[in-house]
Order: C-alpha cells, then structure tokens, then sequence
C-alpha cells in the first residue's frame, strides 16, 4: 500500500510539474485569469527574459526525475522553492489556485515522507567532515 500511494504521489506530482513546465513554453493550456496585483507580479518576472524560462526548465527537469524515480529525494528538494513560490503567490495575490496548491502540497509531502531515510544524513546537526 505504501509503495502504491508513493507511486501514484510521484506519478501525478512529476506529470503536473512536467505538463506545467512545457507549458510555459508551448502555451497548450490556456492561463488562468490572475487578480490586477498578481498580474503585475508575473508581468515584472516575465520582463527580466530568463525568470520564467529558468523556472519552467527546472519543473520539467525536476518533474522527470520524480515521474521516473532517478534522483527523487534531490529533485523533491530542489521544486521545493518553487512550490513554495507559487502558493505564496496563490496566498497572497490570486486565491482561486489554493486549492490546486494545497493537493500538490500533500503529494509533495507523500513523497518526502516516503524518501525521508535519504534524508537523514541532511538533517544531522554536526556534521563530521568527509
């Protein structure tokens, strides 16, 4: 049963960070209407050219190797910021996508929980250099 909820978390957390990613680069999915601040917000990212290319490769890289199980526990750290970017934009600026971003939040943390032995060496408060 566990492995089956840690499949199905990582099946459908690394599809929708995958589809999302390419998203932004082939606009297959119409975007959601977004409130004025928010709207301001994403129009100053996407003016500096590189921010919203960087993040949507990072999703799909970062989608792919949670989707296949290479390097699982390290990509799961590494969309960490990003989800976290995204619901605090959600929180504060555009509240229709709390819901969208509270189910990513739970399969983000099935699959921490189901890779947290990988985390043990990470999380030691003295580290004993190698």
């Amino acid at each position: 049963m566990k492995e089956k909820l840690l499949l199905g978390s990582r099946v459908l957390f690394g599809l929708g960070f995958v589809i999302f990613g390419l998203n932004g680069f082939f606009q297959f999915m119409p975007n959601p209407p977004v409130t004025p601040e928010a709207g301001a917000l994403l129009g100053a990212f996407a003016k500096t050219g590189y921010f919203f290319p960087m993040i949507k490769i990072i999703e799909i890289i970062t989608g792919v190797l949670i989707l296949f199980n290479f390097y699982a526990p390290l990509a799961a750290i590494v969309i960490t910021p990003i989800l976290v970017g995204i619901t605090t934009i959600h929180l504060f600026l555009n509240p229709a996508g709390i819901p969208i971003m509270i189910f990513l939040h739970l399969l983000h943390g099935i699959i921490v929980y189901g890779y947290r032995k990988n985390y043990q060496d990470l999380l030691t408060i003295k580290a004993v250099a190698a």
